[in-house]
């Protein structure tokens, strides 16, 4: 929210929204009254930067109903670590607690668990012992973690994550701290709903980016998104999201202080670069860059494969070209409600590998999907990315026909399936003639081919021809890796679908069993198979 040139004390914005500067001034100088704690900064006056007071306290406290109570009820504050986020939330709850008059006022500090919840607490704490008149005003019980203000009998505590204990309760202000890390949405809604008694209540979530984009958190910060584009209106949410746009390049440093506002003041940039720099040598810290530098949303924690080296590797898939070629097969049926792979891989003579992957998806259950998920699969069955078969679980049959017909294109030699999940559909495509291959998804047998699709995909060696779906997958994977150093594609760490990768490191194993030009390339790499 931008705010409006000030002429005087009170400002209409729009026809039924205003801004007190008195207000606002209130809060802006109660903050500056209170000192830094960590740090270089530790005990200097917490002397707001600009981004910190009109972009977030002026507004906040600044923006008013026309019965002059104040207008923002909940606000949804995402920016990277890192940038003051501690500070200013115990600022914002200390003059919750002493300046807002409200008289029994409730605060509480609450996270994912009682120790995360703490911090922002002990830093007002912090904050508090260095102000005389702040001090004598409460009584601090350290044990409990709460403090106490006799004058309004008013109090902040810490709260533990245990949601159906927190019923009754009556905040005045509620500090969510890292809401990403939130595991469920009881607490939120718990603490969300009890304001009931409060004339002017103030819940914030102040968060960094996370990767669960079916959680409480993604769920608000889609929301405020929403509102900052227009799509919707809430006079009540306030958002604000400093971010890097998902879509730019992340290795781009004068993009990164669109997620860093304190960039220079809170934030090191050469801490910056040298974590730049080992996200380019480690896919796998990737996305805790992008995460917590960033503050990008991810679809996973860990990201496996480097997505500038997939989109290196792309090269040409030409189907006409594969007419009656060899090639082997990965199948993966997933669940009859999910998505199914079939993934096609043509060993070239010049040492190239082409990827073609066919993909299915229950057609009753698309459009809810795509909403749910926000992937485009209906752009991709338009496109003719994917296929859709009849009803709200996967039809066998239809996929067993496509299969049949991509046998009569091509020379498919064998098919790798999971064995756990053998159905109809593996014994229908023996009786027609497919060589049909059970691998487990054990490390055991995926260790091997998924070492080797990385290694050939570094060496760009790999071509899938951009294809859209198998590339949303290839940046969904997040790998497992044991004690012995195995790896292999994790479904269950991956919050995204990942099936068509699965598929193409099933059909790679049976490529490379069957190379012929001197020993298998297991042996030469020295990986282990069972």
């Amino acid at each position: 929210m931008s705010l409006p040139a000030i002429v005087g004390g009170l400002f209409v914005i729009t026809g039924d929204r205003m801004y007190d500067q008195a207000r606002a001034d209130r809060a802006v100088n109660f903050i500056k009254l209170l000192k830094h704690t960590k740090g270089k900064w530790a005990g200097v006056p917490f002397n707001l930067q600009p981004w910190q007071e009109n972009e977030i306290i002026r507004p906040l406290f600044g923006t008013v109903n026309p019965d002059g109570t104040r207008q923002y009820r909940t606000s949804y504050i995402q920016e990277a670590r890192k940038n003051g986020k501690s500070e200013i939330a115990s600022g914002i709850a200390l003059y919750m607690l002493f300046a807002d008059g409200e008289m029994g006022a409730e605060i509480y500090s609450a996270a994912a668990d009682r120790e995360q919840a703490s911090i922002v607490f002990n830093t007002g704490i912090q904050m508090i012992r260095q102000n005389k008149s702040l001090f004598k005003r409460c009584k601090i019980i350290e044990s409990q973690r709460r403090v106490i203000v006799p004058g309004t009998n008013s109090f902040w505590r810490v709260l533990s994550a245990d949601a159906f204990t927190k019923h009754g309760l009556n905040p005045h202000c509620v500090i969510f701290d890292e809401l990403h890390a939130q595991p469920n949405r009881e607490l939120w809604d718990v603490l969300s709903t009890g304001f009931g008694a409060r004339e002017q209540p103030l819940l914030i979530a102040i968060t960094t980016a996370g990767y669960d984009k079916n959680s409480i958190c993604y769920e608000q910060y889609d929301y405020a998104q929403r509102i900052i584009k227009g799509d919707i209106e809430d006079k009540t949410f306030f958002p604000v999201i400093f971010e890097v746009p998902p879509d730019a390049d992340w290795r781009d440093e004068k993009l990164w202080k669109l997620a860093n506002p304190g960039l220079g003041e809170f934030r090191n940039l050469d801490e910056l670069r040298q974590m730049a720099a080992r996200a380019a040598q480690v896919p796998a810290f990737q996305n805790t860059f992008r995460r917590l530098y960033l503050d990008q949303w991810t679809e996973q924690a860990e990201r496996w494969l480097d997505m500038a080296k997939w989109d290196e590797s792309a090269g040409e898939v030409n189907l006409d070209e594969l007419e009656g070629q060899e090639c082997y097969g990965g199948l993966d049926l997933a669940s009859t409600t999910d998505i199914v792979a079939f993934v096609l891989m043509f060993p070239r003579e010049d040492k190239n590998t082409k990827i073609v992957p066919l993909f299915w998806i229950p057609k009753d259950n698309m459009h809810e999907r795509v909403k749910r998920d926000r992937v485009p699969y209906d752009v991709w069955v338009r496109d003719g990315q994917m296929k859709t078969t009849d009803g709200n679980v996967a039809d066998y049959a239809t996929i067993r026909e496509d299969i049949i017909e991509a046998s009569k294109r091509w020379n498919i030699k064998e098919i790798a399936y999971d064995r756990w999940n053998a159905t109809q559909l593996v014994q229908d495509l023996m009786g027609e003639g497919l060589e049909m291959v059970p691998m487990g998804q054990g490390f055991a047998s995926m260790s091997a081919p998924t070492k080797e699709f990385e290694v050939r995909l570094l060496s760009k060696s790999l071509h899938h021809g951009g294809n859209p779906v198998l590339r949303w997958m290839a940046g969904n994977v997040q790998a497992a890796q044991d004690a012995a150093g195995n790896i292999k594609p994790d479904k269950k760490k991956s919050t995204e679908k990942i099936d068509g990768i699965v598929a193409s490191v099933m059909a790679l194993d049976r490529v490379v069993r069957h190379e012929t030009d001197g020993p298998s390339v297991y042996e030469e790499r020295d990986m282990i198979v069972l």
